[in-house]
């Protein structure tokens, strides 16, 4: 035998019959506090706050990011050199 049963309802409906608390005000206040700390942190993540902060850490950075670009793309002396010598 089976038995199929549709109810019409509301979440808030559906809630209150089955004695589960409204939790919809606590809801808005954690998404509003949510919503402050995003948009007060935004300007920290931006590009412009992201370089300046790796930058001011060491004031070699710069160099070294340089560097590390230019050996990934192969173009250091330390990848090309065994790539064009002829093996005797």
């Amino acid at each position: 035998m089976k038995v199929n049963v549709e109810i019409e309802c509301t979440p808030q409906e559906a809630r209150a019959f089955f004695g589960l608390p409204d939790v919809q005000p606590m809801q808005t206040a954690v998404m509003e506090k949510l919503q402050h700390q995003v948009t007060a942190n935004l300007d920290k993540v931006s590009p412009e706050a992201l370089i300046q902060s790796w930058f001011t850490f060491d004031p070699k950075i710069a160099e070294r990011f340089q560097d590390m670009f230019i050996t990934m793309a192969g173009l250091g002396s330390g990848l090309g050199t065994g790539l064009t010598k002829d093996k005797k």
